[in-house]
């Protein structure tokens, strides 16, 4: 199992100390570093940032947004910077949430299933040089009865095939994710649970694909976070606001796929409670609804052999790739959890 990083949204006032994490992730053997997006930093940018000032970690979107580019302009990003990177990229892609893609982008929140099948088929068309041509129902290529032609990327990737990454979560999501993609990018996930609620449905769509688990990357993100097995407690509260976030505010009531999740999970009448007082407005009662338990399962906190355990758990369940997001007030106490990370999967026998 490898290790990677996750560094969030850039903006979020830590900006140069993350990429001091990345350039120290790169340093400790890492083999990954992952940025985000939603509606401020964009993902491309940040990471062509980290690649440019390290030497051997590669740079992951998780995720571009799906409703943010068309799909050839991904393509040409994704080449572009496995180019300048020598050869690090992955691309991770993703269909946000109904907010997202329709209060910030204007694209309508429909048939995300068949629309990311489609964005998938032409991103990888147009990577691999072909002439890009395509009729289905959500893009035409090229248009008919006007003036477009068949064109083919100009720009030669450093790589034969990009890694490409969906993040999925229903069930759904997971299964077309093994039938069509390199990998999965998961959150909130707990090794207890980690078959039942992700890995029997990328195993599903691998074999409707005629494929097996070997070689799909399974990459789950993790915030980790250093202390005494004492206060663990006490670490998991600082997650309180994040997971009732997620659980409770992250999309509309009818479509929160965190809080179904949570749901599947056995949290049921917590998930219920938590969105309930969150949509409400009551953020403080959404954060103290959260069980530590479901917090504690979803995150690594502890002392380094508590959390190498946990990496144990999550190698054993079938993790290939393990994301961590390390936690800190400071930039040394980020450093801190990230050395860690190091040190718990050597001591775990994973290094």
């Amino acid at each position: 199992m490898q290790l990677g990083i996750n560094l969030g949204y850039w903006g979020g006032g830590m900006d140069a100390d993350n990429l001091a994490v990345a350039r120290e992730a790169d340093r400790l053997g890492y083999a990954v570093c992952w940025a985000a997006e939603a509606y401020g930093s964009d993902a491309a940018t940040v990471l062509s940032w980290v690649a440019a000032q390290t030497e051997r970690i590669d740079v992951g979107s998780a995720i571009f947004q799906i409703p943010a580019r068309q799909p050839a302009m991904t393509a040409m990003t994704a080449a572009t910077l496995d180019a300048l990177s020598g050869g690090r990229f992955r691309l991770g892609l993703g269909v946000s949430g109904p907010q997202v893609s329709e209060g910030w982008y204007g694209v309508k929140f429909d048939k995300p299933l068949a629309r990311t099948r489609e964005y998938v088929e032409i991103v990888r068309k147009a990577m691999s040089r072909e002439r890009l041509t395509h009729e289905g129902e959500h893009w035409t290529l090229p248009l008919p009865e006007g003036p477009g032609k068949p064109i083919k990327l100009t720009v030669h990737p450093q790589r034969e095939h990009i890694p490409l990454y969906i993040a999925a979560i229903g069930p759904k999501n997971l299964e077309q994710t093994g039938e069509i993609a390199d990998g999965a990018l998961l959150i909130f996930p707990a090794a207890e649970h980690l078959e039942e609620t992700a890995l029997r449905h990328l195993r599903a769509g691998r074999e409707k694909a005629g494929k097996t688990m070997e070689g799909f990357d399974v990459v789950p993100t993790l915030p980790l976070a250093l202390g005494d097995d004492a206060r663990v407690g006490e670490l998991a509260d600082t997650f309180r606001p994040y997971t009732a976030l997620y659980v409770g505010g992250m999309g509309s009531r009818k479509q929160n796929f965190y809080n179904q999740l949570a749901r599947r999970m056995g949290y049921e009448k917590e998930a219920a409670e938590i969105q309930d007082k969150y949509l409400a407005g009551d953020k403080d009662g959404a954060a103290a609804a959260v069980p530590q338990e479901l917090i504690d399962s979803t995150t690594l906190l502890g002392s380094v052999d508590r959390i190498a355990d946990r990496m144990r758990a999550y190698a054993d369940a079938g993790v290939t790739t393990l994301t961590l997001s390390p936690a800190g007030f400071t930039l040394d106490e980020r450093i801190a959890a990230l050395r860690a990370g190091a040190e718990a999967a050597e001591r775990a026998g994973l290094a």
